[in-house]
């Protein structure tokens, strides 16, 4: 779950990170307040859970509350990658010295978090991972011992701040730090952390990514969810617990495990095909929730043909097979399908889907290579 730039920014604020002075408006009156409480110069900027806002016309540089209005009255309604602006931060402008990279992830092969930075703030992180991959600096941090002083420290003169700025820092990082642990992030970013002409290091722009498996931990960060970033198939997705990630892809896909259904998106690709969303039912799962999961994989109009890949574990193979064909009573559709019944109740579960001519496969090679050549009609 992503959180907006504002929302990031006044958790950062919460855990001592150095903010910009502002607020959010939702309309042009709105905004001309805010910015006549601040005074002076404003960024008026855009709230979309999207990259390149900037080059979208989303972030604009105002000169006083009367500009500000009007440059709110022109980004409040704007499309921006398909979705519609609502808010925009309007946030005191910083007189930039300097521009850092700030952030931190969990990286999966060490099993730890770790700090990243880069002298190259202002631009995405991948792009200096491109272009000068010597710019940036990896800090594990021990999950034990958390951020260290004096990792904080040295990550500063890596970074060419000098020594008046150090001590400003070090807060930063811890700051930022607690801010991902607290949320249970898998990601919290400043870019850039700005080095100002008065010296000061302020947090002009931020970025929050919540691991969704630790939302149950955090209501008041839940309540925060932007349900426009989501497609309706993906809203209903999750009100129903189950793993759903549209694609745009031809093969509905249908399976219980998430590395199961890797795979099986994999095996389809393999055999020239295209995924056309990510879904895993889980385990356990009954009929009423395969009735679900297939309406929502049948409300694509791009998918061409089914595949279901099923594990039967917990998962019983019948339940599946029952479940289908609840789905298709209730969603009446031409779209053929084929499925890989594998482990518990198979041969019931075969049994039930050969009964309504639903073919089925005794392999994933073989059910992924059907799949896809009744995508093409053949």
């Amino acid at each position: 779950m992503k959180l907006h730039e504002y929302q990031s920014k006044r958790i950062f604020a919460d855990h001592g990170v150095p903010i910009p002075q502002g607020d959010i408006a939702t309309t042009p009156e709105q905004a001309r307040i805010i910015a006549e409480k601040i005074g002076g110069k404003v960024v008026v900027k855009s709230q979309v859970l999207v990259g390149g806002r900037g080059k979208a016309g989303g972030i604009k540089l105002a000169k006083d509350a009367d500009e500000a209005e009007e440059l709110a009255r022109q980004i409040l309604g704007m499309d921006i990658k398909g979705l519609t602006v609502e808010t925009v931060l309007i946030d005191q402008a910083a007189n930039i010295k300097k521009e850092i990279y700030l952030g931190v992830v969990i990286d999966r092969a060490l099993q730890k978090p770790i700090i990243i930075g880069s002298s190259e703030g202002g631009v995405e992180i991948e792009e200096v991972a491109k272009t000068k991959p010597e710019a940036i600096i990896h800090l594990p941090i021990g999950i034990r011992t958390g951020l260290m002083d004096y990792q904080a420290r040295n990550l500063a003169h890596d970074l060419g701040l000098r020594r008046t700025h150090i001590t400003q820092f070090v807060g930063i990082v811890e700051g930022l730090y607690r801010a991902f642990i607290s949320t249970d992030a898998s990601l919290a970013e400043i870019n850039p952390l700005v080095v100002t002409g008065e010296g000061k290091l302020l947090a002009v722009d931020g970025k929050i990514v919540l691991d969704d498996n630790a939302l149950f931990r955090h209501p008041n960060l839940n309540k925060l969810r932007d349900i426009q970033e989501e497609t309706p198939s993906e809203r209903e997705a999750r009100k129903i617990d189950i793993n759903f990630i549209k694609l745009d892809g031809e093969i509905g896909c249908m399976v219980n495990g998430a590395g199961l259904a890797m795979a099986t998106m994999d095996i389809t690709k393999h055999y020239g095909g295209e995924p056309a969303n990510f879904l895993d039912i889980g385990g356990g799962a009954k009929a009423d929730k395969v009735t679900a999961a297939l309406r929502i994989i049948l409300d694509d109009p791009k998918v061409k043909a089914v595949l279901f890949n099923i594990f039967g574990g917990i998962t019983r193979c019948d339940e599946v097979a029952k479940g289908i064909l609840e789905a298709l009573e209730q969603v009446q559709t031409n779209v053929p399908m084929v499925a890989r019944l594998v482990g518990t109740n198979e041969e019931e579960g075969r049994r039930i889907l050969a009964e309504a001519n639903i073919p089925t496969a005794s392999s994933l090679g073989e059910a992924a290579e059907k799949a896809v050549a009744l995508a093409r009609g053949v």
